[in-house]
């Protein structure tokens, strides 16, 4: 028979507190997020607002990279939805914990989980771990030390007002190529990381001035190695 699942407040704490080393390394990457909200032009409200009901700094990074007044929102919400299709993948994997929760304990585990925060609730789930509320509790603690480190990096942007040209927004494009190294799984990874350049290279070219390239790039690389991999199977 399978174990009950519980959601205490207990191992709500139990994720805030394990989740400590993480949210030391994400304060960086929200000064980031911060300073490049204010050289978008957004308030220091609108910066946290974003933060607080977006809660996805990659998204958050791409939005504001091709942000401008007015902004392209359709773009935009392609390219944020790209972004985040990896998290279409990542729920199913905490199954035996979400499958049993209901009403806001499940709606506010998902809204609340990031990259560093499932994968701990992955490493607690497959070691025995029983208690659900460690993904609400560590996603919960990360989400507050975000929006208020995207403030913080707010107003340090304000303070120093970078030019549009500053090595400082090079970060944005730094952040992906660390995620990059993340997710390299060996030479088939070759292919779709090739297509998805190319085409995204080929679509900036041919569409000077516009930011389709992200979303066809995106979409170039995911549909090869959908192929891929069903050719393999």
């Amino acid at each position: 028979m399978t174990e009950p699942i519980s959601f205490t407040r207990k191992g709500a704490w139990r994720g805030a507190v394990r989740c400590i080393p993480l949210i030391i390394s994400i304060i960086p990457f929200g000064l980031v997020a911060g300073v490049t909200s204010q050289g978008a032009g957004l308030s220091l409200l609108e910066a946290m607002i974003m933060s607080a009901g977006v809660y996805a700094g990659a998204s958050q990074l791409v939005a504001l990279s091709i942000w401008s007044h007015p902004p392209p929102l359709l773009a935009t919400a392609l390219a944020a939805f790209v972004v985040n299709l990896r998290l279409a993948l990542m729920g199913p994997v905490l199954a035996p914990w979400l499958d049993r929760l209901r009403g806001w304990r499940l709606w506010g585990s998902l809204f609340f989980m990031a990259d560093q925060n499932w994968a701990l609730s992955v490493t607690e789930m497959t070691t025995g771990g029983r208690d659900a509320g460690f993904l609400l509790g560590s996603g919960l603690s990360m989400w507050l030390v975000w929006v208020l480190s995207t403030g913080a990096g707010h107003l340090l942007g304000a303070s120093m007002r970078p030019p549009p040209g500053h090595p400082l927004f090079f970060a944005v494009l730094a952040v992906f190529v660390s995620m990059l190294a993340g997710m390299w799984r060996g030479g088939k990874d070759v292919l779709p990381w090739l297509v998805a350049a190319a085409s995204s290279s080929i679509a900036s070219f041919l569409m000077p001035g516009t930011f389709w390239y992200i979303i066809i790039g995106a979409f170039a690389g995911t549909l090869t190695g959908g192929l891929r991999d069903r050719t393999v199977a």
